[in-house]
């Protein structure tokens, strides 16, 4: 049976990752989570203090400093998953904070990043078998792709659910923080220049505010097998 390319894009918190992971081990595909690659980016950016105290992001010597990042995942034997390497560290932890978030979508809407980004996950995927999630798969990485979902749900229920996470990492943030930093992602997210945040015309739409997690595998696992029977 041949393979398709399947990409996920939709809203921050939206469970994009979770469903995307558990799809490509059962299909047997590869899978790459762009936002770790962003999320990244982001990181070095903080390191090197090119997001400095007052959070103003030099956006120049940044793009300077691209041919710096070397980005690539490696498995994890221990979780089954694959965790993101910048220049050589594991920062998969690293990467998922609060103070990360607050500063990937301003550096995620810079150009040359995003060409950097997506010149590596074209090559990534060039092959297909492939299950790829984040804003712009379905519309920049690979509009040609055989399936294209759009994840969405409530600022709030997204809210809630990225809140109960950070706090089982034993993270210390309230509520109202991780709101505003959802809210705040959606706006950037969705009004940037350069590869907004859109729903693909030909993309199967799955609002999951009130959908559980199993449900949504399901109905997804069984559209993949069916369109991959199709392509087939």
């Amino acid at each position: 049976m041949g393979k398709i390319t399947i990409a996920i894009d939709g809203y921050s918190s939206t469970g994009k990752s979770t469903i995307a992971k558990r799809l490509a081990t059962a299909l047997g595909y590869i899978y790459v989570d762009t936002g770790a690659m962003y999320r990244a980016v982001t990181l070095f950016a903080l390191q090197e203090g090119i997001i400095n105290d007052k959070g103003e992001l030099d956006k120049a010597t940044l793009v300077n400093k691209l041919s710096d990042i070397h980005l690539k995942f490696v498995p994890n034997a221990a979780t089954g998953r694959s965790d993101m390497f910048l220049n050589d560290e594991n920062v998969e932890q690293e990467i998922r904070s609060m103070r990360v978030s607050g500063f990937v979508s301003p550096v995620a809407a810079i150009k040359e990043v995003r060409e950097k980004l997506v010149k590596i996950q074209q090559e990534m995927g060039k092959d297909k078998g492939i299950v790829m999630d984040g804003r712009d798969i379905g519309t920049v990485v690979f509009p040609d792709a055989e399936l294209k979902l759009f994840m969405t749900a409530s600022p709030e229920t997204r809210a809630n659910r990225r809140y109960k996470e950070l706090l089982e990492k034993g993270g210390e943030v309230t509520y109202p923080e991780v709101l505003k930093n959802v809210e705040e992602r959606d706006r950037i997210d969705s009004t940037r220049t350069i590869s907004p945040l859109t729903q693909a015309k030909d993309a199967i739409e799955f609002d999951n505010s009130d959908m559980g997690l199993e449900e949504q595998f399901e109905r997804i696992y069984d559209y993949s097998k069916r369109v991959i029977a199709k392509e087939g």
